[in-house]
C-alpha cells in the first residue's frame, strides 16, 4: 500500500449522546488508519496501535442489539473490547497476544466501521484471513 488507508465509523445519529462521552465528536474522532505495518484505530479518547503481525484473523459480524454495541464496551466474559459508534456490525480482529488499550488488555477488538468489506478486503490483501459471518446480509452494512 502507499501510506496508510483510512476507513471512518458507522455513527448512527442516535447514538451521539452516548458517543460523546467516550470522547467521539464526530469523524475526526473515529477512524481506522490502515498501514503496511500496523493499524491504528481510533475511538474518542481510546486509541489501538496494533502490528499486523499480531492480527492472526478477521470476522464481520453484526448486526447487534442497539444497546450492546454502542460505546467502549468491554465483554466481562471473553475481556474483547468493542470501538462501537453502530449496531448495525463490525469486523472482529483476533490477536495472538493481548494488546493493551488504557488500562485494559484484550485478545480481540470490535471495529464498526462504515465499510466493512473495504477493511476486511485490505486485511485480507495483507495476508491476515477472515470471513464475512452476518447474521443479516440484506442491505447496506
Amino acid at each position: 500500500m502507499a501510506g496508510p488507508r483510512r476507513f471512518a465509523y458507522r455513527l448512527g445519529p442516535r447514538s451521539w449522546p452516548i458517543l460523546w462521552l467516550f470522547g467521539v465528536r464526530g469523524p475526526r474522532d473515529a477512524y481506522v488508519d490502515l498501514g503496511d505495518e500496523e493499524l491504528v484505530a481510533r475511538f474518542g479518547w481510546s486509541t489501538a496501535r496494533i502490528a499486523l503481525d499480531n492480527i492472526t484473523s478477521w470476522r464481520i459480524e453484526g448486526p447487534w442489539s442497539w444497546i450492546a454495541a454502542i460505546g467502549l464496551r468491554l465483554s466481562l466474559r471473553n475481556h474483547d473490547l468493542t470501538f462501537g459508534g453502530s449496531h448495525r456490525g463490525g469486523i472482529r480482529l483476533d490477536f495472538r497476544r493481548s494488546i493493551l488499550i488504557g488500562p485494559m488488555h484484550t485478545p480481540a477488538l470490535y471495529l464498526t466501521v462504515s465499510d466493512l468489506e473495504g477493511l476486511a478486503a485490505a486485511l485480507a490483501a495483507l495476508g491476515i484471513p477472515g470471513e464475512d459471518a452476518r447474521t443479516d446480509r440484506e442491505g447496506p452494512t
